[in-house]
């Protein structure tokens, strides 16, 4: 296949034009496919034209959901740009880190996140800005440009499948985020997959509650039903009774969600009235869910619930199964999607048998082309084409996977990735720490926050309040400890690594 992610709207647009497409929430407007495509080839041209974005240059945007997102994500695929959408739950140094790291040409920035700019700008190396709703930035107003630009396709340069589209920022065991590189390819065939392997149809329709700043907002479903000619629905940002009453009033088919959500969805004042009749499906991201929570969904509500699994980096889409095996396969991710393979390995290479855990590895065309900047990651994670997830998993003897925890040292939290290396890294840079090692501690709302176990050097106090206040200075707020527990000292193995499972013998 040679075609590129921009011809996606552009196709769906000149089969059924008149379609609905998407609902902006936030805006309160409709869409239908022929205006969706309008708006990206408007974003294209005044991109292209206004402000010299070119094939290859990265857009960077901070800014809460919106149309502007599907306007950035298939104007830039039209021109061959790369867009780099932010997450703005960052604290100024580690934005600052990201934004040095993939040089934008151009950062796009909501009214909310001006202060967060203006703290990281200093440091920053963009070009020029624009405003989005009113932002109070020097440049110009995004949506004049966009008011003022041709719906007309722009002039196409020559694109691949292999040119990237996207660069999504995922936390680092080094300690600094990676930024992984999304081609075209990995869009088009994540929406195949899904479209193929979850029995999706043009009548579907799925609200996208999570943050554009992840992956599964932009391509668990939005791309797939783009592909296919469903329905989006756009919300600002998550409120479990305005989610609920959402879900019902548009009909919703099928609705993603995290841990966290399904649990506040579960204890909100709405979960009593709400009518999910019209719900084919719920689907888990980001975490496992505990199966008493997925239990209660199901006896409660009578509904279909299934866990899914994907990276950012392979796909979000990686597994399926059917209503019936969601059921008797209770916990399972299902089995690989249509066009992809997946294999679980031993630390030496070798493939487990049935029922032997191993680590995650997936070959297949949504597998990205690796990260930004960094090809000694890259040559580790990817490997004659297969994707060596770090997390681990058990298959049955019929192929169906379970995860079993994580080869990286990793915590999911409320379905976001914290990787314990960073958050170890910001807490030795504090004078009194001499060493430290953080732990997931299982948590009823969230599914695992951070504990932190701390050496102090000889001769030096601190409080955890003290520790925890300078980790805020210097990180979002998720990837923050909730608790920090003193000790003498820390078990190492023989290898010098610290023995995290002694760790939370002792304190979980």
């Amino acid at each position: 296949m040679s075609e590129h992610a921009g011809e996606l709207l552009t196709r769906r647009a000149r089969l059924t034009p008149e379609r609905e497409a998407l609902y902006d929430v936030p805006g309160g407007r409709r869409y239908s496919y022929r205006e969706l495509n309008e708006r990206a080839c408007r974003a294209a041209n005044f991109l292209r034209e206004g402000l010299g974005i070119a094939k290859g240059d990265r857009v960077g945007i901070i800014a809460m959901n919106g149309v502007h997102y599907v306007d950035l994500l298939y104007g830039l695929a039209k021109i061959g740009a790369i867009l780099v959408p932010f997450n703005w739950r960052l604290k100024p140094v580690e934005l600052e880190y990201m934004v040095k790291d993939c040089s934008p040409k151009l950062m796009i920035v909501g009214p909310e996140f001006v202060e967060l700019l203006d703290k990281a700008r200093p440091a920053l190396s963009c070009r020029s800005y624009l405003s989005l709703g009113g932002a109070k930035v020097e440049g110009g107003s995004y949506e004049e440009y966009l008011a003022s630009a041709s719906p007309s396709e722009p002039p196409r340069p020559p694109l691949s499948e292999e040119d990237p589209l996207l660069i999504l920022y995922t936390s680092g065991t080094t300690g600094k985020s990676k930024g992984a590189v999304i081609p075209h390819r990995q869009v088009l065939w994540n929406a195949i997959n899904t479209c193929i392997s979850w029995g999706l149809t043009e009548d579907d329709v799925a609200p996208v509650f999570t943050p554009y700043y992840h992956a599964g907002a932009l391509f668990i479903f939005m791309t797939p039903l783009f592909y296919n000619g469903g329905r989006i629905v756009i919300e600002r940002e998550f409120d479990p009774d305005r989610a609920i009453d959402l879900i019902m009033k548009e009909k919703c088919s099928v609705v993603l969600g995290v841990p966290t959500l399904f649990r506040m969805w579960y204890d909100s004042a709405s979960w009593r009235r709400a009518d999910f009749s019209s719900v084919r499906f719920f689907v888990n991201g980001g975490a496992a869910i505990p199966a008493e929570l997925m239990d209660a969904w199901r006896k409660e509500k009578n509904v279909v619930f299934r866990q899914g699994y994907g990276l950012t980096e392979v796909g979000v889409n990686c597994m399926t199964m059917t209503d019936e095996e969601s059921l008797r396969y209770a916990g399972s991710v299902g089995k690989p999607i249509f066009h992809s393979e997946i294999k679980l390995l031993r630390e030496d290479g070798a493939e487990v048998a049935a029922g032997e855990p191993g680590e995650i590895c997936i070959k297949g065309p949504t597998t990205c082309l690796g990260y930004w900047n960094k090809p000694e990651a890259t040559a580790a994670a990817l490997v004659d084409g297969w994707f060596h997830t770090g997390d681990m998993g058990v298959r049955n003897e019929e192929g169906f996977l379970w995860i079993r925890g994580r080869y990286k040292d990793m915590i999911k939290s409320g379905g976001e990735n914290i990787y314990a290396a960073e958050v170890e890294t910001v807490f030795r840079e504090h004078a009194a720490v001499l060493e430290c090692a953080l732990i997931g501690k299982p948590d009823p709302k969230w599914d695992e926050v951070g504990l932190m176990v701390v050496v102090l050097r000889k001769g030096m106090e601190a409080t955890a309040g003290e520790l925890l206040a300078f980790c805020k200075e210097r990180l979002a707020n998720y990837k923050v400890p909730k608790e920090v527990v003193f000790a003498e000292a820390l078990p190492y193995s023989a290898y010098g690594k610290v023995v995290k499972a002694e760790l939370r013998a002792k304190y979980l």
